[in-house]
């Protein structure tokens, strides 16, 4: 019995081939399975690149869960050595990177949105919440980024004193809080709520106004300030 192989790269027609496919019709056209073929460059003798491919998105269901694969976890996959696991975690860290949009020019913060998309790639895939506040000058570009406490929230944890202590290192003008939720789904809880209010609270006393306090769940957001909460 002849034993069947899989279709090799070199066998795809070459206008077909995920290379030749992005030079001739730009990365936005290509799928994922073809974007990884191409970073993963070479498959085994059993399988192609796209064969590849197509098996490392199935064991992480999809692109998603890729980005948070540690150099063991590929490894693990038969066809993935540590040249490939290398190229696939910077390629992801690259991306975290760009989407990021933290660039040496100071961002500004000009509406709940502009807060979220500066910390939404940082923050929506932490498996734990992470308190963090953007000190912020008077035209509401971002001094600076700090993350206060990590763990689950409440209004004896986060203290004011830390924030406002910081705030008035940097000589910040308002500042931004911001916490995920690592469940996925923004919607604030009574701890949310009661830590907003102690922080306005404290804000008003010494001065440096609390402009929003922003909740990431995957990839969406929650203002509290929209939703009247402030």
């Amino acid at each position: 019995m002849v034993k069947e192989q899989a279709l090799m790269i070199r066998d795809v027609h070459t206008a077909d081939r995920p290379r030749e496919r992005l030079v001739s019709q730009g990365a936005t056209s290509l799928s994922n399975q073809e974007l990884l073929a191409i970073m993963l460059r070479t498959g085994t003798r059993q399988e192609s690149v796209l064969h590849l491919a197509n098996r490392l998105l199935h064991h992480f269901e999809g692109v998603q869960q890729l980005k948070d694969a540690s150099i063991e976890e590929l490894t693990s996959i038969n066809g993935i050595g540590q040249a490939k696991a290398v190229q696939l975690m910077a390629a992801v860290e690259l991306g975290r990177r760009l989407a990021s949009k933290q660039t040496d020019a100071k961002f500004t913060i000009r509406s709940p949105k502009d807060a979220a998309s500066y910390l939404m790639a940082d923050m929506t895939s932490l498996k734990q919440e992470h308190f963090v506040v953007l000190f912020l000058n008077i035209k509401n570009q971002v001094l600076h980024k700090q993350t206060i406490f990590v763990g689950s929230l409440n209004a004896s944890i986060v203290h004011p004193r830390e924030i406002f202590r910081e705030a008035v290192r940097r000589s910040a003008a308002s500042i931004v809080c911001a916490h995920n939720h690592p469940s996925g789904n923004p919607a604030p809880s009574p701890e949310d709520i009661a830590v907003t209010k102690r922080l306005m609270e404290a804000g008003s006393i010494v001065g440096i106004e609390l402009l929003d306090h922003i909740i990431i769940g995957d990839h969406q957001f929650i203002s509290l300030n929209e939703k009247g909460y402030m």
